[in-house]
This record gives structure tokens, sequence and C-alpha cells, in this order.
């Protein structure tokens, strides 16, 4: 292998986000259509299991298929549960992904690869290196109060964003290689804002007086509430890990990518997602090379 060979090398890490994370299908499209070569992957919560569907050499097949996911699906794979401690049992969507990408041992994919859960009980990160490809999946992916956690050798594991949202100190080095992350934990909270302001004031423009005279009558800060507050304080927490994480291990290509249009559940939205994930990687790369 010569050395222009070595430094088109990646060592992939995918961070959490939910649908947001769908942007890493795009990333790895684009690394590979400017020939790098992936050579190791490590994912967290969406990163897991994009990273281990694209280990598995299903990515194409599971792009297309989510092109078939529309609101009426997503609630079809929505397996509801009556639980104190989650709302989604997340065996559904698992099964529904084993029909075209089978189960296999990490140990066999052909690149090294990892993901990453938390131990509840413990309070500690769990790197997922050798067993089932799709229980470490499930486990990565098990975000708190929402999926129900995975029950493992006395361990109650959940989403590994909790701890380590962008596991770049997991994924495996070899000689040579580049180090890239991508990062699609963080909003662009001053545009979501400026852009939903800018909504309202649309519409109000648009409502008759008497849905005028209505809204002055409804509170405008309905939005601000105890879900909103967990969700964006939590969201915060995790963006604050990644960013530190980032400054620790320092990867040769950061692609970040903070949305202000998709939240985490916007999973019928895969194609746009896609195409960010793919712009943002191309602007990346542009640079790293650019400055290399």
């Amino acid at each position: 292998m010569n050395e222009i060979t070595k430094k088109k090398d990646v060592a992939l890490a995918l961070s959490s986000g939910g649908a947001r994370g769908l942007a890493h299908i795009g990333a790895i499209e684009e690394l590979e259509a400017q020939g790098y070569r992936i050579s190791s992957i490590a994912g967290c919560s969406m990163g897991a299991l994009i990273g281990g569907v694209y280990a598995a050499g299903k990515l194409k097949e599971f792009r297309e298929w989510m092109k078939t996911i529309d609101r009426k699906r997503m609630l079809e794979l929505t397996d509801f549960s009556f639980s104190i401690n989650h709302i989604v049992k997340g065996t559904r969507i698992i099964e529904a992904i084993m029909e075209f990408v089978p189960d296999m041992d990490i140990e066999e994919l052909p690149i090294p690869y990892c993901a990453v859960a938390t131990d509840w009980k413990a309070g500690r990160e769990v790197v997922f290196r050798k067993g089932s490809l799709f229980e470490a999946i499930r486990a990565s992916i098990s975000l708190p109060t929402f999926y129900e956690p995975v029950r493992r050798n006395g361990m109650i594991l959940i989403d590994g964003g909790v701890i380590n949202p962008i596991p770049l100190n997991r994924v495996k080095r070899q000689s040579g290689d580049i180090l890239v992350g991508v990062d699609v934990s963080g909003h662009d909270y001053k545009a979501q804002s400026e852009l939903h302001d800018e909504l309202q004031e649309r519409r109000k423009s648009r409502r008759s007086l008497a849905a005028q005279v209505i809204d002055k009558l409804i509170p405008d800060n309905l939005d601000f509430n105890y879900y909103t507050m967990l969700s964006r304080t939590s969201s915060l927490m995790i963006r604050q890990n990644s960013i530190l994480m980032a400054k620790l291990m320092k990867p040769d290509i950061l692609i970040d990518i903070q949305m202000n249009r998709y939240g985490g559940f916007d999973y019928d939205k895969s194609e746009k997602l896609v195409a960010i994930g793919r712009l943002k990687t191309s602007l990346a790369i542009s640079k790293y090379e650019h400055n290399v």
C-alpha cells in the first residue's frame, strides 16, 4: 500500500442524534465517492446503527428501505409499551431491519466495528466489540424513557450518547489512517428560533381577524414546557460532551452538522438528511485537503 492510499484510510466515528443520524449515510457515501476507504468504524446510538449496517455491507439497502418510511409506517414500527420506564419496546424496528441485514457476530464483520452504550446502574460506558451486532445496536440506541433498556449480564443498558456521543476514542486506529468524526448531536438553536419566529409572523399575517384575537388570548409560550425543557437540557449536555471529545481527540476531519429544521424523530425526511450529510462532508473534505 503506497503513502497516498494510506492517507485515504479512515477511522470513522459516528455520533448519536436520532433521525439526524441519517446524515451519516450521506457522509459515508461522500467519503467513498472522494476515494476514501473506511477501514474501521465506531458508533453511538443512531451512529451505531448506521455504522453497523455499513460494516455489514448493507448501507445501500438500508437507504432504500428508509425511503419507504413515512409517518404511517413509523407508527406501524412503533411497539408501544405500558411501562413505568419506557414508552416503546424497540423490538419491531430491529426485526424490520434484520429482514434485509442479517444478524452476525461483530468479530465476523469485514472491518473493525464497535458500538457504545451506557450502563445505567454503574454509570459507565460499555463498548461492544464482539457478540451479536444487533444486540450491540439495540443497546446503543436505547434512548432513556423512550426505548426499553437492554438488560445484559446484570447491566441495564441505555443510549451511549449519555456518556460518549461521538466515540472518537473507541474507533480502532491503524498506522497511516486519518481520524474522521461525524457529529450530528447538535442543534442550531439560534437559527431554529429565528426560523420559528419567522414562520409565526407569516402565519399571523395570513390569519383572519377572529383567529388573531384568539391568538392574543392564548399564551405564546406553550412550546416552553416540562418536555421541551428536559429535551433541550439533555441535548445541550450531550452536545457539550461531543465538543469536549473532539477537543480531546483532535480528529483530522470533524464534520459538524448542526440542524435547525430537523429533529430526532424526522425519520420520514431521510433523503433530505442524507443530502445534508453529503454536502457537509464535501465541504469538510475540501477544507482538509486544502490544508494538508
